[in-house]
């Protein structure tokens, strides 16, 4: 028997996939397990498994399809099966040819030179369209009323809006008069010659869509945001000297690697709640403020695909070892491309660590509806009055001006490097 595969729904926001790849083409033995075609959210990468043996009879989404989660992607079953009842759309589309060819018959030409509808496709009266093309034509002022569907079932996709943008297709346009075409030259009046040999001076390369969703969402913050940045630091003196101490008897007892990046992580969650317009969100559209009780902590995370953000929920409530073991939890989960998007959703503040690569200091952008975001510096050595050398680590604060004054912002970052220059007294709180 036939059996329909459907585009998974990973995480209750995600409405639709993309897929990126296809393993299995139609005709090809499937065995249990088999990767039949990888797929991605806004933020993750999968692969689909087949759970069933047999032959590939059919795929219904090309590589770069945009597939809303519960659709059909392809069916497997026996060389020979019928499997036209499982055709999505297929009663549907059946009708529609015939009324179109009758309107083709009687219907006027249309004028040269005029805009022509291309009839988008609609069920009960509402647009056929994924939510990312839906959103992209939003932000762009695209004619939808001009867009060639090319998705599963007549479904508007991103590229059939990225197809309208590209030749200017928007609400604001105006017809575009053609002017007529120049007589080609006559065959003997053509010269050529043979073009030399030359290597390319550039690759051009299409953005990747975790990329695209990276831009949009950097340029929607800088562009949306009053961002200003606060610097400072802290004598690292104790904290070394913890992180040493638990390297030595760590393991001994039962404590996992605490890192420097673990530490600040802690810190932070044990001071933002007393500083509650950084740990909270800006909601611009409703002029509204929302303050969390608790601290879920996004932690900025470099991955092969690009910038993840996933979130320790409930930082605040656990252990300096909690923590570190949760925050090395969804960092390797993020950066293997399996991380769930629901753990990619819901932080209240972000912390983003470039110490490792010797940055001092730096203006880290925040995610939007945060109101902050903290940036970790390495640690240099500087001189003090006597003379001593003492080990400093750089912090940058950027707030969004909008949600808080300067003031509150460097009262949390002092605040901060106070705990963190004396760590061994915020553990005992």
């Amino acid at each position: 028997m036939a059996h329909v595969v459907i585009m998974p729904r990973q995480g209750q926001s995600v409405e639709s996939c993309v897929i990126t790849e296809w393993k299995k083409k139609v005709g090809d033995a499937v065995a249990v397990k088999d990767v039949l075609f990888s797929y991605e959210t806004d933020k993750s990468a999968f692969d689909e498994l087949s759970t069933v043996e047999g032959t590939l009879l059919a795929v219904f989404a090309e590589e770069g399809d945009d597939v809303e989660c519960l659709l059909p992607v392809c069916v497997i079953g026996n060389e020979g099966e019928d499997i036209s009842s499982l055709v999505p759309g297929k009663t549907e589309e059946a009708a529609p040819v015939v009324e179109e060819k009758k309107a083709e018959e009687t219907a006027p030409e249309a004028p040269k030179n005029e805009p022509v509808s291309t009839g988008v496709a609609s069920v009960d009266g509402r647009l056929k369209i994924s939510p990312r093309a839906r959103h992209l034509a939003e932000r762009t002022d695209a004619d939808l009323s001009r867009a060639v569907p090319t998705g599963p079932n007549g479904r508007i996709i991103e590229r059939d809006v990225n197809a309208l943008l590209d030749k200017g297709m928007t609400k604001a346009d105006k017809p575009v008069v053609v002017a007529p075409v120049a007589a080609a030259p006559a065959a003997e009046e053509v010269k050529t010659s043979a073009a030399p040999e030359t290597t390319a001076e550039y690759t051009d390369v299409k953005l990747p869509n975790i990329r695209k969703v990276i831009a949009k969402s950097m340029h929607a913050s800088l562009s949306n945001m009053a961002q200003l940045t606060l610097h400072s630091s802290f004598d690292a003196t104790k904290v070394m000297a913890y992180r040493k101490a638990l390297k030595e008897n760590g393991e001994k007892l039962g404590m996992n690697k605490i890192t420097l990046n673990d530490i600040v992580l802690y810190a932070v969650a044990k001071t933002i709640l007393e500083h509650k317009d950084l740990n909270a969100h800006y909601l611009d559209d409703k002029d509204m403020m929302r303050y969390f009780n608790t601290v879920n902590l996004g932690i900025a995370v470099d991955t092969e695909r690009g910038l993840l953000v996933p979130t320790v929920f409930g930082a605040d409530k656990m252990t300096l070892n909690e923590l570190s073991a949760e925050a090395k939890s969804v960092i390797t989960a993020a950066q293997k491309g399996g991380i769930s998007p629901n753990k990619l959703k819901g932080a209240s503040f972000t912390v983003t660590n470039l110490g490792a690569m010797g940055i001092e200091s730096f203006t880290p952008v925040i995610n939007p509806p945060q109101t902050g975001i903290l940036g970790v510096g390495a640690i240099t050595y500087r001189p003090k009055a006597d003379g001593s050398i003492y080990p400093a680590m750089g912090l940058s604060l950027t707030f969004d001006h909008r949600a808080l004054d300067g003031a509150p912002a460097a009262r949390f970052l002092k605040a901060l490097c106070d705990n963190l220059a004396n760590f061994d007294l915020l553990l005992a709180k």
